[in-house]
């Protein structure tokens, strides 16, 4: 365990090479830190490993950085994990965004509340912003990811991978079982599961078909007491 004290010293040593820490009394380097011009590190930061900071980051609370680099200009915002991966510039993360060893998240690319990453490549201007899970694997340019959608990577068995081409659009609350190739242009309707390929360009629908029975409950019954 780190004393308090060297924690401090760490912290200063920084502030004074021209990061703009918050509170020195309030961030963590438990590891090695590299920062480039303008960075930005807010209040009870944890940084673990080797970790790089380009020019123009910042840092939002309560952030755990481990093992990782972070481009230029780039945002991770409060209660992030950011863990053995590597972020392009012009990118946010976060509030709430988890991402987990082996992913590469390319510049310009939008990762927003409570979406988990896991050894995904995330090409650039993909827009992920809520409540999703992406796990093994390759989104292209421009994929968006509706609220609620998650890659189904594990079988029980084996784990498989999802590959999801230029500009295709996934809609919220989407099962995508791999393994599974989505090609260009496509679009998910909301609530579809997919199990098999998607060619280019289509429109998919994959879901049940809404049924309205009004005589559910059916007639009211008679409560007799005994």
């Amino acid at each position: 365990m780190i004393s308090r004290d060297i924690l401090k010293v760490r912290a200063k040593k920084l502030q004074t090479s021209g990061v703009k820490v918050h509170d020195p009394e309030r961030l963590d380097i438990r590891g090695t830190l590299i920062c480039g011009k303008d960075v930005e590190i807010d209040i009870n930061v944890i940084i673990e490993g080797e970790v790089v900071l380009e020019d123009g980051v910042f840092i939002g609370a309560s952030c755990i950085l481990r093992d990782c680099r972070i481009g230029k200009k780039s945002s991770i915002n409060p209660f992030s994990l950011v863990d053995g991966s590597d972020v392009g510039m012009n990118t946010f993360i976060g509030p709430y965004g988890r991402i987990r060893p082996g992913s590469l998240i390319s510049d310009n690319v939008q990762i927003g509340n409570f979406v988990e990453i896991k050894n995904a490549k995330i090409n650039s201007k993909c827009r992920i912003n809520h409540l999703s899970f992406v796990g093994d694997a390759d989104l292209a340019e421009k994929v968006t990811i509706g609220a609620g959608t998650i890659t189904c990577n594990h079988n029980g068995v084996d784990i498989n991978q999802t590959i999801i081409g230029k500009g295709a659009y996934i809609g919220s609350g989407c099962n995508l079982v791999a393994p599974l190739k989505i090609d260009h242009g496509s679009t998910i309707a909301s609530g579809s599961t997919i199990t098999k390929d998607i060619s280019s360009n289509v429109l998919v629908i994959a879901r049940a078909k809404q049924v309205v029975n009004k005589n559910w409950k059916g007639p009211k019954k008679l409560i007799t007491k005994l």
